[in-house]
């Protein structure tokens, strides 16, 4: 179990005094890397709370394995220091994860889940591909691993359609954006198995897919819409980073379902 004991560190956006939604980024991310190009317009209506896992942000690296259950309950308690008492769950790619351990744990608490580009269970691909992941960040081959990671993670009609020296500087920007908590985070993914969180989901849901997406295929994100009882399900023509490809489209399917469930 991981012996980290000090609170994560937190991003809080509470000016418009609205409802409560938590954000829970993906891994090898952070909360501004994930949601800092939508945060303004989550803000203008919710009152907004995140942290960032260990080795990302200003949270210190763990020093054991990460456990999901800590994951969630620190983004928890993050919730309680703001006076939250409920919320909605946004959750993107091994965010996901943790916003069903969320719902699964706290199921008075939460309001409504919303998936991007997620998984209910990481199967043997995803785990093959967190392998070289993981295998690379421990290692420090920031390089390489960016030469995996860029391929799988960018529509890869945005990628082919950049010259070659801006395909370079997506590798160099990838590599130098690799967190010190990798490791632990994507040995999470790895592992991954919240069917049963999953098949407990008694709360309106969101499943976000992104369409395009070589490291989370659309095959797994259809399997998990299915998993969720009564999940909505939308496509968003992205491939793994709809924060870099699509983001006002993004976050219109989030806003609009959470307006709308406000809405009654």
């Amino acid at each position: 179990m991981s012996v980290i004991t000090a609170a994560y560190a937190r991003t809080v956006r509470k000016e418009s005094g609205g409802p409560g939604l938590l954000l829970a980024h993906g891994g090898g991310g952070g909360v501004e890397s994930n949601f800092g190009v939508i945060l303004d317009e989550l803000a203008a209506e919710y009152s907004v709370v995140g942290v960032d896992y260990p080795g990302a942000g200003e949270t210190p690296v763990a020093e054991g394995p990460l456990r999901l259950d800590e994951l969630a309950d620190q983004l928890v308690a993050a919730a309680d220091a703001e006076g939250l008492e409920t919320f909605a769950v946004l959750g993107y790619s091994l965010g996901g994860n943790v916003a069903l351990r969320i719902a699964a744990r706290y199921p008075e608490r939460v309001t409504a889940l919303v998936l991007t580009a997620t998984f209910v269970r990481a199967g043997n691909r995803l785990k093959f591909v967190g392998d070289l992941w993981s295998g690379l960040a421990a290692r420090g081959e920031n390089e390489l691993l960016a030469r995996l990671m860029v391929p799988l993670a960018l529509n890869p009609a945005v990628l082919e359609g950049l010259s070659a020296e801006e395909a370079e500087e997506v590798v160099r920007a990838t590599a130098a954006s690799v967190t010190a908590g990798t490791v632990g985070q994507v040995d999470l993914i790895k592992g991954a198995d919240l069917r049963a969180e999953a098949a407990g989901v008694s709360v309106p849901a969101l499943v976000i897919a992104t369409t395009e997406d070589r490291l989370v295929p659309l095959e797994l994100q259809k399997e998990l819409a299915e998993a969720v009882p009564g999940a909505r399900f939308a496509e968003l023509p992205t491939g793994h980073l709809p924060f870099a490809e699509r983001p006002a489209e993004w976050a219109a399917l989030v806003t609009g379902f959470l307006s709308e469930l406000r809405a009654g």
